[in-house]
């Protein structure tokens, strides 16, 4: 009886959140009973609300306003993430470096040309890079020049001494040096010395953002950089290439006099009657183009140098060569079209 009496009801109240033992009914006041209830409530709401949220359908229409399809909310958050992706990675593409360095030739081309048309060149830039190109360039293309044609005499004397075509050297000679040599090595000089110069320079300027400067003055850096720099190549190339040729001629004909003895006038009545004025002009067409083409991929790889002083020598080396190439391969599309057929120019000297 003492243990049934000492026994006191009991009230037990559990949800998925708390557990809460109610052993004295009588304590319990209906204010905390009140806020029980709220929180079982609350959190049946919460489940219920995530329940439908995840359902949640979505019509998608089109620009006709027909409904295309239906999709579910989590389907509907995952398309943007795709196109965001998608922006990203084409955000991230560039162009090959070879690609648009061959781009900005052709855009540094027409820019030279039309300023060039409009007269829109810095004449005192322009005098400089021609003193430069010019008489400070002259003594190198003469003694290689001079060096080539003396080997070349060599050559040449040798074999035409044993088949007894003594005059037809000079015309040989003269022809080789005018057609090819002359222009040819005069160029490979020139690009060598002046356009790695051309390319150092600018790319100095624009790694050190001096670009960007004359920018902010107001100064054109295409009028005041490249535009005096083609002009002068374009200028001093034509003469550069006679005085070679004159002095290839020269070494030839004092080579063969005193070593073979084929006498000097022997060898310049065979090139005069070989030698038209065609093959000067065309020597003088050349060089012009090989100016061109060396100033302006050296003036193009300078001003889209990147890296530092790492880039810049990159970009000097690399000048250089595309230079090269494109001498030779000007160099045989010029000959292909200036010298087509059958030539007569060997029969006047024999």
């Amino acid at each position: 009886m003492l243990a049934a009496a000492q026994i006191r009801p009991g009230i037990h109240i559990s949800d998925r959140s708390s557990s809460i033992n109610l052993s004295c009914p009588g304590k319990i006041t209906f204010l905390r009973l009140r806020q029980l209830t709220q929180k079982v409530c609350l959190s049946e709401a919460a489940r219920t609300h995530s329940l439908v949220k995840q359902s949640k359908l979505f019509v998608l229409n089109t620009e006709d306003g027909h409904p295309s399809a239906a999709v579910s909310e989590e389907e509907a958050n995952e398309v943007p993430v795709l196109n965001n992706e998608s922006i990203t990675i084409l955000s991230q593409w560039s162009p090959p470096r070879y690609l648009w360095r061959g781009l900005s030739v052709l855009i540094l081309t027409g820019q030279v040309i039309i300023r060039t048309m409009n007269c829109k060149i810095h004449w005192k830039n322009t005098l400089q890079q021609l003193e430069r190109v010019g008489p400070k360039s002259l003594g190198v293309c003469l003694l290689t020049s001079a060096f080539v044609g003396m080997a070349f005499t060599i050559q040449f004397v040798r074999e035409f001494t044993r088949l007894g075509l003594n005059r037809s050297v000079g015309g040989v000679l003269a022809l080789a040096f005018a057609r090819e040599l002359s222009p040819v090595v005069t160029s490979i000089v020139v690009a060598g010395r002046i356009g790695s110069a051309f390319a150092a320079e600018l790319g100095t300027m624009q790694v050190s953002e001096q670009t960007d400067t004359l920018r902010v003055l107001g100064a054109d850096p295409v009028d005041y950089l490249v535009t005096p720099r083609v002009l002068a190549s374009c200028i001093a190339l034509p003469f550069l290439t006679l005085m070679c040729f004159t002095v290839g001629m020269a070494s030839s004909a004092l080579l063969a006099d005193g070593v073979y003895g084929i006498s000097i006038n022997i060898i310049l009545d065979s090139a005069q009657r070989a030698l038209k004025s065609w093959d000067i002009i065309s020597a003088m067409i050349k060089s012009q183009v090989f100016g061109a083409i060396i100033s302006v991929v050296s003036c193009a790889w300078g001003v889209t140098t990147l890296g530092g002083a790492k880039g810049v020598g990159e970009s000097t080396t690399s000048a250089v060569v595309v230079s090269l190439v494109g001498i030779f391969i000007a160099d045989f599309a010029l000959s292909y079209c200036f010298f087509q057929g059958a030539g007569d120019s060997l029969k006047n000297c024999m």
